[in-house]
């Protein structure tokens, strides 16, 4: 079955001057578009003189995804509005000037008000349909009203529809029930992987992955169970994992949970401090290899959610100066706990996770791409997809249930990354460990559903 239409809102190449010779020294923006989460970005200050930004500065600021329902609805939308455009179709870009926020680039409440940008957005079946995608503005625009012009301040924004296609999986029950998980496009489903949960032991899929300690640093030894240490622990989760199956029934993608989820000392909750952590894998050399290591716990501080980081176990030969303790960093958040939310990992905005420190996401080329630059470098030997940043643009969503709600995760993987069923596998593993760390991190104080007990050496009371 073919990959589902979504389309991305590209917003970037922000640059902002004044006239006159006294500039604030720094600018940001909300960007607005519907009833979408608003995003936040810097505007860097140029001199009034300067005609265009640095080529060298080409980045994207935000991005909003479409699916091809919500199209089909603004289109709708505008074929019934009186106005032109429609109102649900325009972009809003609010500036403000952050020089007097004392934090950064005031992306806080302090920012005075400069005044708004309006990018008027036109959608077709022709839109849906493009491969390109298409420019709707690249170049300067007044900020607030024309009446002052000559006295406002002038932003330079590019802005980009382009299609974003993506392979829809949903599961059909909760994963700890070993449900079916069928690809959804439209109204059409069909299954393509069965779930296999269970308890277990961790050393059962350490003892698998054994093969690779040569090759992999010191990842493993960091995930092994420290028994001593959560030995005087009365309460802990540990030992479940979740094997994705093909319609062969071979195994094309796991998560294990290889550290065990406790509470910290004193407390009922699983701290940052000592989060739990899942391992996922794929199968290769006739044994189960690192893919992936998502860790996750209760958060307090402010409001109440479940943290997670994920990070990304690289082929041997990727620099020590990008990865941390035991992988790249691509995705960390949190997901409120009651209500539920996404679980994401998306590289169109900000620093790549998965190149040097200083890059950015470039489309100063607009050609669509909307991804990470290569750093330059040769790969080194065993660098292996590295070299060629696999992962960039849109990668991967799944839905993440509440607290004591059912929950049937519909994962969303980009189509660029998906090549065979194992790397739709993979994803979908991730988001079982994901949705299942939901119920990990709940009080120990409350009681599991009975497939989440079975030798989880988790009291029941």
């Amino acid at each position: 079955m073919d990959p589902c239409q979504f389309l991305k809102i590209v917003i970037g190449n922000l640059a902002i001057k004044f006239p006159g010779s006294n500039p604030p020294s720094s600018c940001y923006c909300r960007i607005k578009f519907k009833d979408l989460t608003p995003q936040s970005a810097a505007i860097p200050v140029i001199p009034s003189d300067v005609t265009h930004p640095d080529s060298g500065s080409h980045s994207v600021s935000a991005c909003f995804n479409l699916s091809k329902s919500d199209v089909e609805k603004l289109i709708a939308a505008k074929k019934n509005s009186s106005k032109k455009p429609a109102t649900n179709t325009i972009l809003k870009v609010d500036v403000y000037d952050g020089s007097g926020s004392g934090s950064g680039c005031g992306f806080g409440s302090s920012g005075k008000y400069l005044g708004r940008v309006t990018v008027p957005l036109e959608f077709s079946a022709q839109v849906l349909e493009s491969k390109n995608g298409t420019v709707v503005l690249n170049g300067w625009v007044l900020v607030g009203e024309r009446k002052n012009k000559g006295l406002n301040p002038q932003v330079f924004v590019s802005v980009k529809v382009q299609p974003d296609p993506r392979f829809v999986f949903a599961f059909d029950g909760e994963p700890e029930c070993s449900p079916q998980v069928f690809q959804v496009k439209g109204n059409a489903r069909q299954p393509v992987f069965s779930c296999n949960f269970s308890c277990r032991q961790p050393a059962d899929w350490i003892s698998r992955s054994s093969s690779e300690t040569s090759t992999s640093r010191s990842w493993l030894s960091s995930l092994k169970v420290d028994k001593d240490h959560h030995h005087h622990q009365s309460k802990e989760r540990k030992g479940w994992s979740i094997t994705i199956h093909d319609l062969s029934g071979s195994p094309v993608a796991a998560a294990s949970m290889v550290t065990p989820f406790v509470p910290s000392q004193g407390s009922d909750w699983v701290s940052r401090s000592n989060p739990g952590a899942w391992l996922i894998m794929r199968p290769g050399d006739g044994t189960w290899k690192p893919w992936g290591r998502l860790e996750s716990w209760r958060e307090r501080a402010g409001t109440d959610g479940v943290g997670h980081r994920f990070e990304l176990i690289p082929d041997v030969g990727v620099p020590a100066s990008v990865m941390g303790p035991t992988g790249i960093t691509l995705a960390q958040g949190s997901v409120p706990a009651r209500s539920g939310g996404k679980f994401s990992i998306d590289i169109t905005t900000g620093p790549s996770p998965a190149s040097s420190p200083n890059s950015s996401i470039d489309f100063g080329s607009w050609n669509g791409s909307g991804s990470a630059s290569s750093s330059g470098s040769e790969p080194g030997p065993g660098a292996g997809w590295w070299a060629g940043l696999v992962y960039r643009g849109f990668v991967m969503s799944s839905t993440v249930g509440g607290e004591g709600k059912p929950s049937r995760p519909e994962v969303e993987v980009g189509s660029q990354h998906v090549a065979c069923a194992e790397d739709a596998a993979v994803f979908v593993a991730l988001a079982a460990a994901m949705d299942l760390s939901m119920d990990a991190c709940r009080p120990f104080s409350q009681k599991l559903r009975k497939e989440l007990r079975q030798n989880s050496g988790e009291f029941v009371v």
